[in-house]
C-alpha cells in the first residue's frame, strides 16, 4: 500500500498517502471502541461484527444516520478538531435509544478539502470518544479528500449507527396514560441543533467568540457551542433494565414542540410545567441577543433537556434514583394529561 502514490493525482488536488497517514494516526483511537463482536481490522471493505443474542428472544435491528450540521463552522473558526466526532455519534446513538435499541457499532464519513493527516486523526478521535461512551464500536468509515468541492480547510462528517432490542423490549407509547410523570435528563448546550440560528445571532465569522463572556461563567462564546452533545446511553439503558418506560424523546432540532410529541400517542398531551425547566444561560443570552421570543426558543433548542423520559408515576421516585446513580441529574418537568394537543408548555 505504500507503494501507492500518483504524483498525477497529487497534481489535482489528492494526495493518497496523506490518507494512509490518517488511518496509522487514528489506530490507537480505533481501539478504544473495540468490543467483543468486532470481527475485521481497520482498511477492509467492509466493517464485520458478530452479533450476541444471548438473552434475546426476537431480535430486531435499529439504525440511525446525522451529522453535525453547520456546528462545525464553530470548529473551523476555533480551529479544534476533536470533539464533533462525539457530536455526530451522539446524534445517531440518542435517536435509537428512543427505540430502546443498544448501540452495537459505528461508522463514519468524513469529506474535506484537504486531507491533513492530524486533522483528521482529531476528528475520528471524537467519534472514537463518542463511541466509548456509547458502548458502540467503531468498525469502519470513510475520508474521503473532495478538492475543489470543499475548501482546503474545512469539511463535513457524518454518521451512521446500528442497535439491538428485542421485539418485546421495543420502547413504544401504547401503554402511556393520563397521570404518568415526564423526567428531563439535562443537555450539555446548544447540542448540535439550531446553529444556522446560533451563528446568525452571534455573527460568529465576524465577531469575538473567543473571549470570556461574564453571562457564560467566564467561558467564551465559541467554547459554550463547541460543548459536546451528551451521550445518554447507559443512563437509560440503567433505567430500561429496572423500569418500564413508556416513551422517550431525544430534543433535537425542532425542540420541545416538535420532538416530544413524536412519543405521545394521539389523544393525550405531555403537560410540561415552564418553571421547572432549568433553561441553561446560552439560552439565554441567545433569547437576548436575538430578540427570539419565547415560544420560538422552546420550538428551535433543546432549552437545558435533551431527553425526555415517561414514566408510570407509581415509578418516578425509582427512575429518578437510577438516573442519578448513573449521572444523570435528572428531575420532573412535568406529567401526561389528556387533551388534543401533544404538548403544552405552561
Amino acid at each position: 500500500m505504500n507503494n501507492s502514490k500518483s504524483d498525477v493525482y497529487a497534481a489535482a488536488g489528492v494526495d493518497i498517502t496523506a490518507g494512509y497517514k490518517a488511518v496509522e494516526l487514528m489506530k490507537k483511537h480505533i481501539a478504544t471502541t473495540l468490543t467483543s463482536g468486532v470481527c475485521s481490522d481497520v482498511g477492509g471493505f467492509g466493517g464485520l461484527f458478530e452479533l450476541d443474542l444471548t438473552g434475546i428472544t426476537k431480535p430486531v435491528l435499529v439504525s440511525g444516520t446525522d451529522g453535525v450540521g453547520t456546528k462545525l463552522k464553530l470548529a473551523f473558526l476555533m480551529d479544534k478538531h476533536d470533539t464533533v466526532g462525539i457530536d455526530c455519534v451522539a446524534m445517531c446513538v440518542n435517536d435509537i435509544i428512543c427505540c430502546g435499541a443498544k448501540p452495537l457499532f459505528f461508522l463514519d464519513y468524513i469529506a474535506c478539502g484537504k486531507n491533513i493527516p492530524e486533522k483528521i486523526a482529531d476528528i475520528v478521535k471524537g467519534v472514537c470518544d463518542g463511541c466509548v461512551q456509547s458502548g458502540a464500536a467503531l468498525i469502519g468509515g470513510e475520508t474521503a479528500e473532495m478538492p475543489g468541492f470543499y475548501p482546503v480547510d474545512e469539511y463535513d462528517l457524518a454518521g451512521y449507527c446500528t442497535g439491538v432490542v428485542d421485539k418485546s423490549k421495543i420502547i413504544d407509547n401504547k401503554t402511556m396514560a393520563e397521570g404518568d410523570v415526564i423526567i428531563a435528563l439535562p443537555s450539555s448546550g446548544v447540542h448540535s441543533n439550531g446553529f444556522s440560528l446560533v451563528r446568525k445571532v452571534f455573527d460568529v465569522e465576524n465577531s469575538d467568540i473567543k473571549s470570556p463572556v461574564a453571562e457564560l461563567g467566564g467561558k467564551s462564546i465559541g467554547e459554550t457551542l463547541l460543548t459536546p452533545t451528551k451521550i445518554y446511553v447507559k443512563p437509560v439503558l440503567a433505567l430500561l433494565s429496572e423500569v418500564k418506560v413508556k416513551g422517550i424523546s431525544h430534543i433535537t432540532g425542532g425542540g420541545f414542540y416538535e420532538n416530544i410529541p413524536r412519543s405521545i400517542p394521539d389523544g393525550l398531551c405531555a403537560k410540561i410545567d415552564r418553571k421547572s425547566v432549568k433553561v441553561l444561560p446560552i439560552f439565554e443570552l441567545l433569547s437576548k441577543k436575538g430578540n427570539i421570543d419565547e415560544r420560538d426558543m422552546f420550538n428551535t433548542f433543546n432549552m437545558g433537556v435533551g431527553m425526555s423520559i415517561v414514566v408510570g408515576k407509581q415509578d418516578a421516585d425509582k427512575a429518578l434514583e437510577i438516573l442519578r446513580a448513573n449521572g444523570e441529574d435528572a428531575y420532573i418537568i412535568g406529567e401526561i394529561i389528556k387533551y388534543e394537543n401533544k404538548i403544552e408548555i405552561c
